[in-house]
């Protein structure tokens, strides 16, 4: 018996449970200075960084390959951290319009993000959830359905690191049992599916964000930004510029 087989399989009851978390987290976090949010980040780098050996051991194969992949999901995480206080001046701009009035477009984050982790046991799952909670989202993730032991300890970096409750909720089982509920939920505003393996799961959950509008992500180079603004609203406000 391997040690996959002693992660717990998730149901759709519990991916029910875990958007009810994301979404009572949600007002804190997205309220949250993008300063204090980069560095609850920072703090979960630091954490994964002093589990390295640990992590190693959990993703087998070649001790020097492992270890790679563990600083590279430390990495990932400084990175997305570094974009908290930034990625609203590259995404925010000053509209030029007709009459004495500014015109300033924002952005904001959408909500609750269900997230399909790509296959990379950790790496995978730190690029997919990063981007999403540096921005203000909180997140629902499905964690690798081979390898799920890094993803349960990095559940146990997260519950440490000063992150708050409900910001992101880690959920170990199939993906074909679990991304349809999270797909069609009406109260999950963003759907990033480049981990979903099968594409005929793909479209399916793709059919079924589209009843609430859902942000739908089907692909993303790693790192970049588009992981984060594919989970943004841009506010527009109108302001008088005086006389």
């Amino acid at each position: 018996m391997t040690r996959t087989e002693h992660a717990a399989r998730a149901s759709r009851k519990d991916a029910r449970d875990a958007v009810v978390a994301a979404r009572k987290a949600f007002p804190r976090w997205s309220g949250a200075t993008t300063y204090n949010r980069g560095q609850v980040l920072y703090r979960v780098a630091e954490m994964l960084e002093g589990r390295r050996a640990q992590f190693a051991d959990e993703l087998g194969g070649p001790r020097k390959q492992a270890l790679e992949q563990v600083d590279a999901a430390v990495d990932r995480l400084v990175w997305y951290a570094g974009w908290s206080d930034k990625i609203a001046a590259v995404r925010g701009t000053a509209n030029p319009v007709a009459g004495p009035y500014f015109n300033l477009s924002s952005p904001e984050p959408v909500g609750v993000v269900a997230v399909i982790a790509p296959a990379e046991p950790l790496l995978g799952l730190v690029t997919a959830v990063a981007p999403v909670i540096v921005t203000g989202n909180t997140c629902v993730a499905v964690a690798p359905e081979r390898g799920p032991l890094p993803a349960i300890t990095f559940a146990e970096v997260l519950a440490t690191s000063d992150l708050p409750g409900g910001v992101v909720n880690i959920l170990t089982g199939h993906q074909a049992e679990l991304a349809p509920w999270l797909a069609a939920h009406m109260d999950v505003n963003g759907l990033d599916l480049t981990g979903a393996a099968a594409p005929e799961l793909k479209q399916a959950c793709e059919q079924a964000a589209a009843e609430n509008f859902k942000r739908v992500l089907t692909a993303a180079q790693d790192p970049g930004t588009r992981r984060m603004t594919a989970f943004m609203e841009t506010k527009t406000v109108w302001h008088p510029a005086g006389i």
